[in-house]
């Protein structure tokens, strides 16, 4: 099978490949707008017979291979460019120039194994049947790059399916993972404000105080989550910043509360917005005392269609061997918005392991972590592989 010829091919291109994403590291962007990220994409692949759509929303890109065998199916495949804003503590030669910015969820290693995939199919274009599509993403962050690009037509008409992947510095070398349904969660961000009335900290009947009510709520938060919502269904709620106050002899006229919200189902996510309002309004109001809640929406549960990672699966082990891929049990509850892709697109999201061989891969620092480091022995791996599931599915479908 001429899949069976891609991780050899890919490991020939390693160098192309390492040196792409160290590219990208040392000068990390955020946002919608990589321009210099970008720029490097087109020239790694300048020399290759691929057509170009930009759009005015984001620096994002879609290069589009038609192959050379006539009509047939279309298939897409994605990459992120964005960073994190967070200094980088690694060490790396190649560290980034940036200060604040890192990036340290694996954006530079999807977009170099995304360019290594194209090189792959257009040694291949003559004998390919239908199209590729390759997703340039920008603004994954929480920026929403996927939902403008989409929003820009970059991606009319819809290819038939899609597919990204993820690394994960702290799952073993070289392993596949993925699972049916649910992969990742929806994710929103929670703003809560108790207004009451301040005074002297010595005479706090004569106020109205919000802290307490404040801390009652975040109480509360957590008891809703395992009161009103099944478990085998689950929300998570949590409150990560408090801010009350300016002096500690002073009773503040208010309080906000900040925190995140997720969710694996859409009827579970509107719920839970309605589940919040309704409790921190009722304590407020309980203490003569009133609530705002603001929620603003993230990025969607993100959905794996069942065939696609049945098709992912049989391609990983096709590929890379018999224990080359791994079912995960349960979702996880970070966010991805590939999902908006995957809401309107049959397909799939896969994480690639790419804790050095050998070593402790549980102990290794995750992702968003100011020292998260990654095998780059394994990013090949990852080229062939978006290269064999585009292949196979054009030769195929699911």
């Amino acid at each position: 099978m001429d899949q069976t010829l891609l991780i050899d091919e890919a490991r020939a291109r390693s160098d192309n490949i390492v040196a792409l994403r160290r590219a990208i590291h040392a000068e990390p962007e955020l946002g919608l707008m990589t321009p210099k990220t970008s720029a490097k994409v087109r020239a790694a692949l300048a020399h290759l017979p691929l057509t170009w759509r930009e759009g005015p929303s984001t620096s994002g890109m879609v290069a589009t291979l038609k192959g050379g065998a006539g009509e047939g199916r279309s298939v897409l495949l994605r990459g992120d460019m964005d960073a994190l804003p967070m200094p980088e503590e690694t060490g790396l030669a190649f560290a980034s120039t940036v200060p604040g910015t890192m990036h340290a969820c694996g954006h530079d290693a999807h977009t170099a194994m995304l360019v290594g995939a194209a090189e792959l199919l257009c040694a291949r274009a003559a004998r390919l049947k239908g199209e590729v599509q390759f997703m340039f993403q920008p603004g994954e962050e929480g920026f929403h790059g996927a939902r403008f690009m989409l929003d820009d037509g970059l991606l009319d008409p819809l290819p038939d399916a899609a597919f990204a992947l993820h690394i994960m510095p702290n799952a073993p070398h070289g392993i596949v993972a993925g699972r049916a349904g649910a992969l990742l969660a929806a994710a929103d961000m929670l703003e809560i404000t108790v207004e009451g009335a301040g005074g002297h900290a010595s005479m706090p009947h004569q106020t109205r105080d919000p802290v307490p009510v404040a801390c009652e709520i975040v109480t509360a938060l957590q008891t809703l989550v395992t009161r009103q919502f099944n478990a085998h269904d689950p929300v998570v709620i949590t409150v990560a910043q408090i801010h009350a106050g300016s002096t500690h002899n002073v009773i503040p006229d208010r309080a906000a509360i900040k925190g995140t919200m997720r969710s694996l189902s859409r009827e579970h996510r509107e719920r839970l917005a309605d589940a919040v309002r309704l409790l921190a309004v009722g304590i407020a109001g309980a203490h003569g005392l009133t609530a705002e809640v603001h929620i603003e929406e993230g990025f969607p549960v993100t959905i794996c269609d069942a065939a696609a990672v049945d098709f992912g699966e049989a391609t990983a082990r096709a590929m890379f061997g018999p224990s080359a891929f791994m079912r995960l049990p349960d979702p996880i509850m970070g966010a991805e918005d590939f999902a908006y892709v995957l809401d309107k697109v049959p397909g799939a999201m896969f994480f690639l392991g790419v804790a050095p061989q050998g070593d402790n891969w549980a102990s290794c620092c995750g992702i968003h972590s100011t020292r998260m480091m990654l095998d780059e022995d394994a990013l090949p791996q990852g080229a062939a592989l978006l290269a064999g599931l585009a292949l196979r599915f054009l030769d195929e479908g699911f």
